[in-house]
């Protein structure tokens, strides 16, 4: 099952980097996943400034926004999408990751799948609606 590792740090230093991570952290970590043969994509993105919001209001009004917000702070840096045969591994993938530590976070989401086996691709499900948890509560993502 694929899931995407959202990589967010909790602080940034004056090189754009989260503190205590080193480039060689990174290096092992992408050369760990690699050698696991569950990476299916990944990327780092550019520094926050040059990051631009679009909002649409209910009227259709279209509002641009260039640069860091004040209010941020954590800041996404990158993200893996990783093929994993269930939640636990992704979690353990997750754990692992230089950007979990020092007040980062990895958010663990699975990545739907709208044509798999016995799926009915009902545009009415939670998917469509924006919500994508397990409606029955059950924490299961059929993984």
């Amino acid at each position: 099952m694929k899931y995407m590792l959202l990589i967010h740090s909790g602080a940034v230093d004056e090189q754009g980097g989260a503190p205590q991570c080193t480039v060689e952290d990174w290096m092992a970590y992408d050369k760990d996943v690699r050698d696991a043969g569950i990476l299916v994509s990944g990327e780092s993105l550019a520094d926050l400034v040059t990051a631009t919001t679009v909002r649409v209001s209910p009227t259709g009004e279209r509002t641009v926004t260039d640069g860091p917000f004040a209010e941020t702070r954590e800041l996404l840096g990158g993200f893996l999408v990783i093929d994993v045969p269930d939640l636990d591994a992704a979690l353990d993938w997750a754990a692992r990751c230089p950007g979990a530590r020092d007040g980062g976070s990895v958010v663990v989401r699975p990545v739907a799948d709208f044509g798999a086996p016995g799926d009915s691709g009902d545009s009415q499900g939670p998917a469509a609606s924006g919500d994508s948890r397990d409606p029955s509560g059950s924490g299961d993502f059929g993984g």
